[in-house]
């Protein structure tokens, strides 16, 4: 059974906050697909609003016209150093049922936690998680459930054994 025992406190506390979605519809629903992406949208805003609010943001997204790539930036603060990273991905055929797949292009092939084309690998917990509350999860949840715990587990580990370097 998926719960939500694998997250920490905070992440828990977030992501109950960030509204459900209710239409089920993915890019191919002309008629629907519109509603969807107003939802989808005002979750992310409530999401950045909480993210604000609380000191934490980490992360700008938008998505094209017709609401089936996103892309942004997504950063993480290190010893007092930011860490920022290109952040994409396309709204799978199959969505809201299937979960989008984040990648990091320019992080491809630095971790084991990663698939080719720099696509995140997603907890076990993850997946049954998503399966579990699809229609309800939107992209504000893959991020706050998704890259947002795998970059606090990845990128502190990833800097200090030298993979990535700052910028600075």
């Amino acid at each position: 059974r998926a719960t939500m025992g694998d997250w920490d406190a905070g992440t828990k506390s977030t992501v109950q906050k960030i509204p459900l979605l209710k239409t089920k519809a993915g890019p191919r629903d002309k008629e629907e697909w519109p509603k969807r992406l107003k939802e989808e949208y005002t979750a992310l805003i409530k999401y950045v609003q909480l993210n604000k609010g609380s000191d934490q943001d980490w992360f700008t997204i938008s998505s094209n016209k017709e609401g089936t790539h996103w892309s942004g930036k997504c950063w993480y603060i290190h010893n007092l150093l930011k860490y920022e990273f290109d952040l994409q991905f396309d709204i799978p055929v199959t969505y809201p049922q299937t979960s989008p797949e984040i990648e990091l292009p320019e992080l491809d092939g630095k971790t084991s936690k990663m698939y080719r084309g720099g696509k995140i690998c997603l907890s076990i917990h993850f997946k049954p998680l998503w399966a579990k509350n699809s229609p309800h999860f939107g992209v504000a949840h893959a991020l706050c459930l998704g890259l947002g715990p795998w970059m606090a587990a990845e990128i502190p580990h990833l800097i200090d054994s030298g993979v990535i370097r700052h910028k600075g």
